[in-house]
């Protein structure tokens, strides 16, 4: 069946873009990276999530559920009230606390199975996709997810990454990694894996950029899981937990760009890149 709803994580801190690091910017960029709300960081005039929207859209999206913190937050604002997309429908999630991507997804259960309603698969399990609101990924790379038979991920290769994204080496090399078996079937990740380990051994090196298809079986595997290390309720060990529990995720291969926005010099990257491209979100 094909998933044509998407949740977007939008509730992060954005702590390094709040960062001053000499990155030369307009009035209105500087505002809103200083509240760290990076969807909402005008790429050439517009919200960088409504590029994220339009390619969403233009891979086969219908509905969107954002994660957003409690309270008025000005993301609810824009797509709500002020300028709601047109070719998405749009509904929110509230997260209380950023206590890590598990629980970010967690919290739009209900939203999810809200919009869903009664459309199960074979096995009644509902599905749909999930991404990042700071990168922007292609409308084919999603249109193989909405089409993909099952829970699934798009894995990206890491040269690719940086030599048609831009993004810097170092930076990759802290993305999740993936092992992934001969039959395209996803069999580990490893999040900010260190210098050294067996996978980044591996050419190519095939990276996660939090672009998945998910049964609604994700819920149960994000409510489970426990802090890590770091303290946080991670997405990655929620799909560990998922793979344990007979989930299987089928990996789809891209060598293409996701542009990513994590710093305040990555805003002048995304409006080269960018250039010339009206969203319709």
């Amino acid at each position: 069946m094909r998933a044509t709803l998407a949740v977007i994580l939008a509730r992060g801190l954005g702590t390094r873009l709040r960062q001053d690091d000499g990155a030369v910017l307009d009035e209105e960029q500087a505002t809103v990276a200083a509240s760290g709300a990076k969807g909402l960081v005008p790429v050439l005039g517009r919200p960088l999530l409504d590029y994220a929207l339009h390619e969403l859209a233009e891979g086969g999206v219908r509905d969107v559920v954002l994660v957003v913190p409690p309270g008025d937050s000005p993301l609810r604002q824009r797509y709500e009230l002020d300028e709601p997309p047109n070719r998405v429908r749009v509904r929110f999630a509230v997260q209380e606390e950023p206590r890590g991507t598990a629980q970010a997804l967690l919290s739009a259960r209900e939203a999810v199975c809200a919009a869903l309603g009664a459309t199960p698969d074979r096995e009644g399990r509902r599905h749909f996709l999930m991404c990042n609101a700071d990168n922007l990924y292609t409308a084919g790379a999603v249109a193989e997810l909405v089409d993909a038979r099952g829970p699934s991920l798009i894995a990206y290769d890491a040269d690719a990454l940086v030599r048609e994204g831009g993004l810097d080496p170092e930076r990759v090399r802290r993305f999740a990694v993936l092992d992934i078996a001969a039959d395209d079937v996803l069999t580990d990740l490893v999040e900010k894996p260190e210098p050294g380990h067996p996978l980044l051994a591996r050419t190519p090196v095939w990276v996660s950029m939090n672009l998945w298809r998910f049964s609604d079986a994700i819920f149960d595997a994000c409510a489970d899981v426990t802090p890590s290390a770091r303290g946080e309720l991670e997405l990655a060990d929620a799909v560990r937990l998922a793979i344990q529990r007979g989930e299987r995720f089928d990996v789809h291969r891209r060598a293409e760009a996701v542009y990513d926005l994590t710093h305040r010099r990555d805003i002048a990257t995304l409006e080269a890149r960018l250039a010339g491209r009206i969203p319709r979100p």
